[in-house]
């Protein structure tokens, strides 16, 4: 299990010959199983972050490391493979492919990977962890929001990975099925040790984060610990 390090870390977009900072200089260390949330208006900078986490995105300047290791010294299949092996990506839109049943498109970052499991063994199972072993050959149309959120969040374990990264996971839903997400989320960090880094403009689902972050105009204002506070 490994930890991110930001160290002066920015992100600058150059439009109509005006350079925008969607991250000013950020200083942050997310620790081994931790459970984060990212909180603060929208444009504060919240999935830019995200995305430089997840290398989906590059810094403009400063250094983001993963266990010391730069990530900017990876070239492109260093960091496919780093994307495979530690992170899990699940988005506020699903993006499940609407031509493949649910166990498929769980099966789905494993396509053209060789692996030492049977991989729709191991898709199964984590349906069922979700609660909807019923549902596998059920495709997305056929599917609630709440269900498709279900199926994206098995998707993203398929691999193990050592980080969740959601962006919004629970943005698309009522209250009472975001709130089953939530805890899923929870349990799957306490159970399995696995961080989870989850922006949100949900302020019930931030204050029950192990850990704060808030972000006001691409920089970060605040890391409450509410651990540390005694809350947790």
């Amino acid at each position: 299990m490994g930890e991110f390090e930001c160290v002066q870390m920015t992100r600058k977009f150059k439009g109509d010959g005006i350079d925008t900072y969607a991250l000013k200089p950020i200083n942050l260390k997310f620790k081994t199983g931790d459970f984060v949330s990212v909180i603060g208006p929208s444009g504060s900078g919240k999935s830019t972050l995200l995305s430089l986490l997840g290398t989906l995105d590059v810094p403009t300047s400063g250094t983001l490391s993963y266990d010391g290791h730069e990530l900017s010294r990876l070239n492109a299949k260093e960091l496919a493979d780093f994307r495979f092996e530690k992170v899990g990506f699940i988005f506020q839109q699903f993006h499940l492919i609407p031509t493949l049943t649910a166990v498929e498109n769980v099966m789905a970052p494993l396509f053209g990977r060789k692996v030492d499991y049977d991989k729709k063994e191991r898709a199964l199972s984590l349906l069922a962890r979700v609660g909807l072993r019923e549902k596998a050959e059920s495709l997305p149309s056929q599917l609630s929001g709440g269900q498709q959120q279900r199926v994206a969040v098995a998707r993203a374990l398929i691999h193990e990975p050592e980080w969740l990264l959601a962006d919004e996971p629970t943005g698309n839903l009522d209250s009472e099925t975001g709130e089953v997400i939530f805890e899923l989320l929870r349990e799957l960090n306490e159970e399995k040790g696995c961080g989870v880094i989850c922006v949100t403009h949900d302020p019930s689902i931030a204050e029950r984060a192990d850990v704060q972050v808030r972000m006001k105009d691409g920089a970060v204002v605040e890391v409450i610990d509410t651990r540390v506070m005694g809350h947790a």
